[in-house]
């Protein structure tokens, strides 16, 4: 993307105040998406992304600036941009590279599918949600892929390139019974090319079951209110630890103290029966990385092994600051945004216990199948999550679907209080926003049991 002797000259200029370290990141990115509502399409997009950025360091100071011109003028002048943060008198240096190469696998890429294809795997999608019921009264759908070309080269020698695509479909349902409203959906991605749809991604299934959650809650009552024992489903159900834990262990939050996690390497934070992983080396999962946002490559990275914490997340400046290995887990959205610790495919690893046993000795509770959004406080861990879609469980039996609920509580109490793990992992897409923009994450679990946690509802005391 950028020949050697332009980079050359960057990372002199990047250097020219004394830093002891420079990179130069360089991105190259074409993306479509559309979006279809009620079987219209109300808009497609295709851009073009193309710029780069370079990073300073001294110590644990780091400057960052980007640039959209490639030209060897603006990249020089980005560098010295960066480079004016630091004031120290500069030592010469003299560069060589170990030149790697990435590549993730495309069968069909994407600058060969024409829009017509793309609009007919929104219809087939569409038309799947629709064919639920009558009562779906809208049905959204939106398609996303691009291929991102990564070129990241820096004064200790790394000089790597990488070829990323990512693809994405967005189902939403609304479901109305003339008095009530309720929405359901689902978002199925990975790292693959168009190929994705005829052989890991069943659209109309994904459809059906945005739609189906849809209807169950209309036919809900409102959740009780109480401190209660929680089964959690797998996939999505992974949202709680990525929130209310991972990024805790992130080296963004641990570095500068703001993290409940800090100091703590090494000593039980949960229950023996939790294991959990941030794994970027999965084949072509939706938050697979073959090289972070550095161009350290992914690793599988044990975080919590038996309750007790092995691992933070940790970029270049994080290892600065925390003295500890870097773990490949620097990512960022684009070249806008410079790199920091962040997670990948993250997850609760598989145990031993039957999902049906954690139902039926539960006594009276609530079975959350699905999370949705919700918030927390790396510092001090506090969450509140809602329940996409629950059930309401009595004497180990459940009875009804429920809507409103929310889960309240704080990370490191909630890793304590989990005493059932069950025997099969699986993971659910989403995006992730932190201080380096947006990126591709997955959350997942087993089913698990949480044996006491705040539930809030409309549907009274318990």
């Amino acid at each position: 993307m950028i020949h050697e002797q332009t980079v050359n000259r960057v990372l002199d200029a990047a250097l020219g105040t004394g830093a002891d370290f420079a990179e130069l990141f360089a991105e190259d990115c074409d993306r479509n998406s559309l979006l279809m509502s009620d079987g219209h399409i109300e808009q497609s997009v295709s851009n073009h992304r193309h710029g780069a950025g370079v990073r300073v360091m001294l110590g644990e100071q780091s400057a960052y600036a980007y640039t959209a011109d490639t030209s060897e003028q603006a990249l020089v002048e980005t560098a010295k941009a960066a480079a004016a943060a630091l004031k120290k008198e500069a030592a010469r240096h003299s560069l060589q590279y170990i030149k790697k190469t990435y590549r993730t696998p495309q069968q069909i890429t994407y600058g060969t599918v024409t829009n017509d294809q793309r609009v007919a795997l929104m219809h087939r999608g569409y038309a799947a949600g629709k064919a639920v019921s009558d009562q779906i009264r809208q049905m959204t759908v939106s398609y996303f892929d691009e291929v991102q070309r990564v070129q990241f080269v820096n004064t200790e020698g790394v000089w790597a390139t990488d070829e990323r695509p990512r693809t994405r479909m967005f189902f939403s349902a609304v479901a109305t019974d003339g008095a009530n409203a309720e929405h359901g959906s689902e978002g199925p991605g990975c790292c693959r090319g168009f190929e994705a749809y005829s052989t890991v991604i069943d659209v109309e299934a994904a459809a059906k079951k945005a739609a189906e959650r849809a209807v169950l809650l209309l036919s809900a009552k409102d959740c009780p209110g109480g401190n209660m024992p929680v089964v959690i489903s797998g996939g999505f159900g992974g949202v709680i630890f990525h929130e209310a834990c991972g990024h805790s262990l992130e080296a963004t939050s641990v570095g500068p103290g703001n993290s409940e996690f800090c100091g703590k390497l090494n000593t039980q934070i949960a229950a023996p029966c939790v294991s959990a992983r941030d794994d970027g080396t999965i084949p072509f999962e939706w938050g697979t990385i073959n090289i972070d946002d550095e161009g350290t490559p992914g690793q599988n990275n044990l975080l919590i092994e038996n309750g007790i914490l092995k691992s933070y997340l940790i970029d270049r400046l994080g290892s600065r600051r925390l003295h500890l290995p870097m773990t490949g887990s620097s990512r960022r959205q684009d070249y806008t945004f410079a790199p920091t610790s962040r997670m990948t495919n993250t997850f609760i690893c598989a145990g031993s216990d039957d999902p049906d046993e954690m139902i039926r000795t539960m006594g009276t509770g609530l079975y959350a199948a699905s999370l949705g959004g919700g918030s927390v406080n790396p510092l001090t861990g506090e969450f509140n999550f809602a329940v996409g879609e629950g059930y309401w469980v009595q004497d180990g039996k459940i009875l009804y679907p429920v809507r409103g609920a929310m889960l309240i509580g704080k990370g490191a109490e909630i890793l304590q209080r989990i005493d059932r793990v069950g025997p099969s992992m699986w993971m659910a897409q989403g995006m992730c926003g932190s201080l380096s923009g947006s990126v591709p994450t997955n959350v997942g679990q087993p089913v698990i049991r949480v044996k006491s946690i705040t539930v809030g509802g409309k549907g009274g005391a318990m």
